[in-house]
């Protein structure tokens, strides 16, 4: 069950149309086809398909049949454009053409890496027959939801709340003014089973329109009317109540911990995703019971994410040859997973394994935040420092190039291992649980439909060092073995047809990322000397990731940011999308830039943080009700405004607003951190009852609303050259520890921008910069509310403070 709703799926169906003889009848069989991609719950195993849609066409090729999406950006909706459908984009164009015709319009929503959105096309939108019923009897509309979150949010919600349920490919069908009248996800051309293909639906849905049109529509305006109701969240309280901030984040780690699997890790059951959130606030709770001397249950929460990580990082959800995590696992022991791999979740994953290291100094944690870090520099990166948004689950079988398969760039017979590897193949083999019939059988869950049937998904089975002592060689040796024969496979893999790359760029997903990078840049310089790594680890200088996140952010400000009305575009591919920025791209942009500039970037990207606030609190901002509407309310045709809680498999824009609006708070002094601390309780307040009931579906913000409630707030403030070795060593003492409840500000009292930023809107730092100058040396002031201790100039002496938790 889907848990983005503020209330139960089944109280709210009662709201949604029942008067029609023609729902009942059709809508019951449609939720059973519900094969689709979801966030959670997934339906089914991976499957294969002949899929051939899973590219853009390119430029030079001759069709028979282009439509009106020919002269679209987004990769999903080109990869429609040579359909016989008569494909329009979502717009004005559209609608005033089923008013014209006085026809249902057909809406189809999925994204160019979706593998049952391949499916669909090859099966129905590629079938002239199907195509035909289409442009006779309505009119199709095709949304990347990727490109437009606002439209697939509406109808989205109206599927979950009339099903239970929903996933992508999106089928919706509309009134000519866009109400719903019924929808499903993936459905079959032909009827099985006794259950309604996709032909039957068109031909039924004809029929009650042209026999029942006055009802559906009055029903689909009432369906909408509702929703908006139940959505319209609000609180006239501008507070939580007394102690309910400790009490969500207890009880939310509570369920998570009674949902954990001690024998494969993570929390729940198959199909497991990663959901970062999860162990983020497990990691959090941890650091607050260690402080309050609950030191077995701290070890107890942070054994549990450890362990978790551990297992993901050497399951086959993890891309052992490549780097980076696919999408998720679809059995119990993180093996064999969907292929597709997310932009969201490889920068939420860094974070999280960064979170562990800094924590337990183990150099297994630093070294798969650097694995995810590097394969994103290698395959991710446009030459503008742009980063793409996905690769495809699917790719054409070297076997048979004509057909397309999921997982065929990833999965090896033992045979090829044997030739790419070579005198290493027996032990690498071992290592990996290789074996001629096929490793996938872990798991009833792993392959049940034999498609993966002598094939491999790597799975580090045993542990390096019983290998390694087996062997009788050093660990260090036998992990350069391993690490050689990766990059055979490696480049052997590189030959193989690749995954179609989902080269747009969005907003919101880069913050993620922007986050990961810049973090990494200090935390990873706490690795022992001479630490090794192997390949497809590069070994990269922390330094230079800070130089990727910068990169990113200097694109999206020049290609997706207008300084006139200092708004953002959601997304970029060959320019900026038509869809205006949501609370998600200015939520998770601004965490970016924020942890750009306390990891030590230029007081440039927090300027541009603190003016993003200001327009997200212009643009999105209940000023009344309290929180943020996901969209700007400009669009006529986006007929619900919502206000998002739920962290799944992206943090929810009121979470990560709600944290963003915490650290704003501890950095400034006056009415500017008085207006932040009041948006956030405010808030917080508006979801009380979600944090009250179902505080597990809100994982982050049980952590915003504990940092919210913290008395006294820590700040350091480093005084001396910005470009000095020695600030960057105090940078690196300032990160060594994990303290999410700590504000980091650096200052050069020589440079006139900073000292005039801080004099506007904290004259305190720009006092404690003049009154601080050395010549030699760099000095760590370390604060609450900004009344500070002694000054501290040496980098290890600052480390050894900060971790004491004295200070």
């Amino acid at each position: 069950m889907f848990k983005r709703l503020f209330f139960s799926c089944s109280t709210l169906t009662h709201f949604l149309p029942k008067n029609s003889h023609f729902l009942s009848s059709i809508n019951q069989p449609i939720r059973i086809f519900a094969m689709a991609e979801k966030d959670q719950n997934f339906t089914s195993s991976s499957s294969s398909s002949s899929s051939s849609a899973s590219s853009p066409p390119s430029s030079g090729a001759q069709y028979k049949h282009t439509n009106l999406l020919a002269s679209e950006h987004s990769p999903y909706l080109l990869q429609h454009a040579h359909n016989p459908v008569n494909w329009y984009p979502w717009g004005e164009e559209a609608f005033e053409q089923a008013r014209k015709r006085d026809v249902p319009i057909f809406l189809s929503i999925g994204y160019s890496t979706c593998h049952w959105c391949h499916v669909m096309e090859v099966e129905s939108f590629e079938n002239d027959e199907v195509a035909k019923l289409l442009n006779d009897w309505f009119i199709s509309i095709k949304v990347d939801r990727e490109e437009r979150p606002d439209v697939d949010k509406v109808y989205m919600t109206y599927v979950q709340a009339l099903y239970g349920g929903g996933g992508w490919p999106l089928s919706v069908f509309l009134s000519p003014d866009l109400k719903p009248l019924m929808g499903g996800t993936y459905f079959p051309p032909d009827d099985k089973y006794g259950r309604p293909g996709f032909k039957t639906v068109l031909r039924k849905v004809k029929e009650a329109w042209e026999s029942k049109k006055d009802v559906l529509v009055k029903s689909g305006t009432f369906a909408i009317e509702q929703l908006s109701e139940a959505l319209s969240i609000s609180s006239v309280s501008d507070k939580l109540s007394e102690g309910l901030a400790q009490s969500a984040l207890r009880e939310c780690t509570k369920t998570l911990s009674e949902s954990y699997d001690p024998k494969y890790g993570g929390f729940g059951a198959a199909p497991k995703f990663p959901r970062p959130s999860e162990p983020q606030s497990m990691i959090y709770q941890s650091k607050k019971l260690r402080e309050l001397g609950k030191i077995s249950e701290a070890d107890e929460h942070l054994k549990k994410v450890s362990f978790s990580l551990q297992c993901m990082a050497r399951g086959g959800v993890h891309d052992h040859v490549g780097g980076g995590f696919h999408r998720y696992s679809v059995d119990e022991c993180w093996h064999v997973p969907h292929f597709e791999k997310m932009l969201y979740d490889q920068g939420q994953l860094a974070n999280v394994y960064l979170d562990v290291f800094s924590i337990k100094k183990d150099v297994f944690y630093s070294c798969v935040a650097r694995d995810i870090l590097d394969y994103l520099r290698r395959d991710m990166i446009g030459p503008n420092g742009e980063i793409f948004s996905a690769e495809d689950a699917d790719s054409a079988d070297p076997e048979e190039p004509s057909k397309k398969k999921e997982g065929a760039f990833y999965v090896w017979s033992s045979i090829e291992v044997e030739d790419i590897v070579g005198k290493h193949a027996p032990h690498f083999k071992e290592h990996y649980y290789i074996k001629k019939s096929g490793n996938c059988d872990l798991s009833p869950m792993s392959d049940p439909h034999n498609e993966f049937k002598g094939k491999n998904v790597l799975i580090e089975k045993n542990s390096t060092n019983a290998m390694a002592s087996k062997l009788g060689m050093p660990v260090e040796n036998y992990q350069e073995i391993l690490g050689a024969s990766r990059k055979k496979l490696f480049d052997a893999r590189s030959k193989r047809p690749r995954p179609h790359l989902d080269d747009k760029v969005i907003v919101s997903w880069n913050g993620l990322v922007i986050s990961s990078f810049s973090r990494a840049s200090k935390i990873l310089k706490s690795e022992p000397d001479g630490t090794k790594f192997n390949f497809p680890v590069a070994g990269t200088n922390p330094q230079e990731y800070m130089e990727v996140a910068k990169q990113a952010l200097l694109f999206i400000k020049e290609n997706l940011y207008n300084k006139q009305s200092r708004r953002l575009q959601h997304s970029f591919r060959n320019g900026p999308s038509k869809a205006p920025g949501f609370l998600d791209d200015y939520a998770f942009l601004i965490s970016g830039l924020l942890d750009v500039y306390e990891y030590g970037g230029e007081i440039s990207w927090l300027s541009w943080a603190v003016e993003l606030q200001e327009t997200q609190d212009e643009v999105f901002l209940d000023k009344t009700g309290g929180g943020y509407f996901n969209t700007t309310g400009e669009d006529e045709s986006v007929l619900l405004r919502v206000k998002e809680d739920h962290d799944g498999a992206e943090p929810s824009g009121n979470s990560v607003s709600a944290i963003n609006l915490v650290r704003l708070a501890s950095m400034f002094i006056g009415t500017r951190s008085d207006r932040y601390k009041q948006n956030a309780e405010h808030l917080l307040a508006v979801f009380e009852k979600r944090l009250n009931d179902a505080p597990v579906a809100v994982p982050l913000m049980c952590c915003a609303a504990d940092m919210l409630s913290v008395p006294s707030k820590k700040q350091i403030v480093l005084v001396g050259k910005k470009a000095s070795p020695d600030m960057e060593s105090m940078l690196v003492s300032v990160h060594a520890s994990y303290d999410p409840n700590k504000t980091v500000i650096h200052i050069d009292p020589s440079d006139e921008e900073e000292i005039g930023f801080w004099e506007e809107k904290n004259p305190n730092v720009a006092a404690m910069a003049k009154s601080n100058v050395r010549a030699e040396n760099v000095v760590a002031l370390v604060c609450k509310d900004f009344a500070c201790k002694a000054p501290v100039t040496d980098p290890k002496s600052l480390e050894a403070l900060l971790s004491s938790g004295k200070a």
